[in-house]
């Protein structure tokens, strides 16, 4: 069972079909899994009962020949900012510690109805507001590459709980949320394909907000077939999520690795993304696949973004704008954790979000207030907004000139986390997301993959960058790539062990 949990959604699936295994056993592989890996604090929630009500619906299928999708009987898990109806979704606070859903989010009952296992519930930075997965209400996840116990490595944020889920066999795919690279950075991190798709392509509905202008749904995977059978299952339109395309979505199908061509490809390398806290082993990554791409016919150039160097700090005050608006509905009345306070309703407010919400929200709230206020409005927030509008425009001229865009993912390797942990989450945000948030502000798609390991063990990984919709190119090239490097998967290593 150890060999299939390393597998990839295809092969698995052909061994449902063939009855070689049945939906309840691989559950069982995974939660046992899920439960063997509990040091590095992947979930939240281990959905037990739903897995095996959902695993036993999956087998009966197969029995009668109606299969549902590829996806059927496949697990999966979900970041905890996604709502699961009768299922807690915490996201990782005390002001959401027991709060249970009525409905799905739209991603969720799209998997269901593709068939999908949920095994459980993830870990992640509180509201997603980090890039590191180390300021849950539930303790930080431990990356399981170069595990060292307490000395241990970060997995990246916010969807760091995602990334170990996936990374270590507990599941197959997991979708976590992506507002300024909270996929990307821990699939980088931890050795996966993390897809950002287009803003729209992919429904909002029942993701807990942060920035409601650049949240997306975004999905892990251990290869890039897996996520675009994944992608293909939640995609579409969602009459119930105005910022949903309603044009249909057609379904991506890729041709085998040795089938894929990118002769005359034209490939943008952004000189703004070279900067001084670049690791050496991350820039002859990158320009060791740029040079890959150009033996195998692409067209690789420079480009400028020039607005590039704004970008973060563009995103962090929008970012902490929107969160204040976001946050202002947590008032311990209508729901959320309720202090114990009699004093009077201001009182209750203050007692509730001063418990409810740890340092970080507390300061983006405070911080999105100041920059809102009557007086500060026009200098800070519409000046950004203006300043992204630079930032779609440097994107859409980059398109005139490339279609796709090569950069790294992150600047370094995963650091450990007694080292992240001594600069400030804001510090860290701006450092971990400078490659991954500017695709945030312009809503155009990106996936990072794992090219190969640095001399100290730890992944290395790549984005590529489209144009809005572009998922079947960027893909296929991800997929040309990862056919091109054989990265060695984490299961692979330790399943020789």
């Amino acid at each position: 069972m150890n060999t299939i949990l390393s597998s990839n959604i295809r092969i698995a699936s052909k061994l449902l079909q063939d009855f070689s295994i049945t939906s309840t056993d691989l559950s069982n592989a995974c939660l046992k899994r899920a439960n063997d890996t509990k040091k590095f604090n992947a979930f939240i929630t281990i959905t037990k009962s739903e897995a095996d009500h959902q695993a036993q619906e999956s087998s009966q299928r197969y029995q009668n020949g109606k299969q549902l999708s590829e996806l059927d009987g496949i697990t999966i898990a979900m970041k905890d900012n996604f709502c699961t109806a009768n299922i807690r979704t915490t996201c990782a606070s005390k002001m959401l510690e027991n709060f249970i859903p009525a409905y799905n989010a739209t991603v969720y009952e799209k998997l269901r109805q593709s068939g999908a296992v949920l095994i459980g519930k993830c870990n992640l930075d509180q509201f997603a507001m980090g890039s590191g997965t180390v300021d849950s209400l539930y303790g930080p996840t431990k990356n399981m590459w170069q595990f060292l116990n307490d000395d241990f490595y970060i997995t990246g944020g916010s969807s760091g709980g995602c990334a170990v889920a996936v990374a270590t066999g507990a599941c197959f795919a997991a979708v976590g949320s992506d507002s300024g690279g909270s996929t990307r950075n821990p699939a980088s991190y931890c050795g996966l394909v993390g897809l950002k798709p287009t803003y729209g392509l992919v429904s909002r509905l029942g993701l807990i907000p942060l920035v409601n202008s650049m949240d997306v749904p975004g999905i892990l995977t251990r290869c890039v077939d897996d996520c675009v059978s994944v992608l293909n299952a939640v995609a579409g339109p969602d009459p119930k999520d105005s910022t949903c395309f309603a044009r249909p979505y057609k379904k991506i199908s890729l041709p085998s690795g040795d089938k894929l061509s990118i002769k005359g490809l034209k490939v943008g390398i952004p000189v703004e993304y070279y900067c001084n806290d670049m690791g050496d082993e991350v820039l002859h990554t990158w320009n060791e696949v740029a040079q890959l791409l150009e033996d195998n016919g692409a067209i690789v150039k420079e480009i400028s973004l020039p607005n590039t160097e704004y970008s973060i700090v563009c995103y962090s005050i929008l970012n902490q704008c929107e969160v204040a608006s976001n946050m202002a509905r947590y008032d311990g009345i209508e729901f959320g954790y309720r202090a114990h306070e009699n004093a009077s309703t201001e009182k209750l407010y203050a007692s509730s979000r001063s418990v409810g919400f740890n340092e970080v929200v507390r300061n983006r709230i405070l911080a999105g207030n100041y920059f809102l206020l009557n007086r500060n409005y026009d200098k800070y927030f519409n000046q950004a907004l203006k300043v992204r509008r630079l930032i779609v425009n440097d994107f859409d001229k980059a398109w005139e000139e490339v279609q796709v865009l090569l950069t790294p993912t992150t600047l370094t390797t995963a650091p450990k986390y007694k080292d992240f942990i001594r600069k400030t989450n804001r510090d860290q945000t701006a450092i971990q997301d400078f490659c991954t948030q500017p695709a945030n502000m312009s809503g155009v798609p990106a996936v990072t993959i794992p090219i190969k390991l640095s001399t100290d063990g730890m992944p290395l990984s790549l984005q590529i960058i489209g144009r809005n919709l572009s998922e079947p190119m960027i893909l296929a090239l991800a997929k040309f790539i990862e056919s091109n490097v054989n990265f060695p998967q984490y299961l692979k290593i330790t399943d020789n062990k």
